[in-house]
């Protein structure tokens, strides 16, 4: 069986990202302790936190996440594996 090509490694990171960042945002942490999970904790320390991209990308993964949970996941279905 043909490997599965529907998703490229970059989305399927983006999408277990989200999970993890939507499961944390539900279970009430905060965008800083989603982002040191992961992104690592150094990585965070090494920027300034309130302009950092990295707490943009938290906040996105969160919404897309959220989006997902609303239905979004149906996209997802809607491709046709290539044979």
């Amino acid at each position: 069986m043909p490997a599965d090509r529907r998703l490229t490694q970059q989305q399927k990171r983006r999408h277990r990202h989200m999970l993890r960042a939507t499961d944390g945002h539900l279970n009430g942490a905060s965008c800083r302790q989603i982002a040191d999970v992961i992104y690592g904790i150094e990585r965070i320390r090494a920027e300034h936190w309130k302009t950092s991209a990295l707490r943009d990308s938290v906040i996105a993964l969160v919404e897309g996440g959220l989006a997902m949970i609303a239905g979004g996941y149906r996209q997802l279905l809607r491709h046709r594996r290539q044979r």
